[in-house]
């Protein structure tokens, strides 16, 4: 179901675009910082949690991406965890219908 709408550039043929077309009310997610330390005067590490809810009737995936800036490293994560690119953390979360997954994950930065 189309609930929104979007504007595009021009965008040459085969090229990936993006289009926000509305919010989910029924997959919800809360991202809490539960931890930072300072390791270094140039480094530091923190940790997050994200927790998904889905309330659909149907099993979803999610895709949750996380800005991160300098020069980083994935020090644990409860999922698998991908580079994207340079300040792009991105996992593929599964979540069961009905239930709440958490996500974890601990990053060390330097700059």
């Amino acid at each position: 179901q189309f609930v929104g709408e979007d504007a595009i550039e021009h965008t040459p043929k085969d090229e990936t675009i993006r289009l926000k077309v509305g919010d989910a009310f029924d997959v919800v997610a809360d991202r809490t910082q539960t931890d930072y330390k300072v390791l270094s005067p140039r480094q530091s590490e923190s940790a997050y949690e994200i927790a998904i809810r889905n309330h659909k009737d149907e099993d979803v995936t999610v895709t949750v991406r996380e800005p991160v800036g300098g020069d980083w490293l994935v020090i644990e994560s409860s999922h698998p965890a991908k580079k994207l690119d340079a300040g792009t953390l991105e996992f593929e979360v599964k979540v069961p219908k009905g239930q709440e997954v958490k996500l974890t994950y601990r990053v060390r930065v330097s700059w």
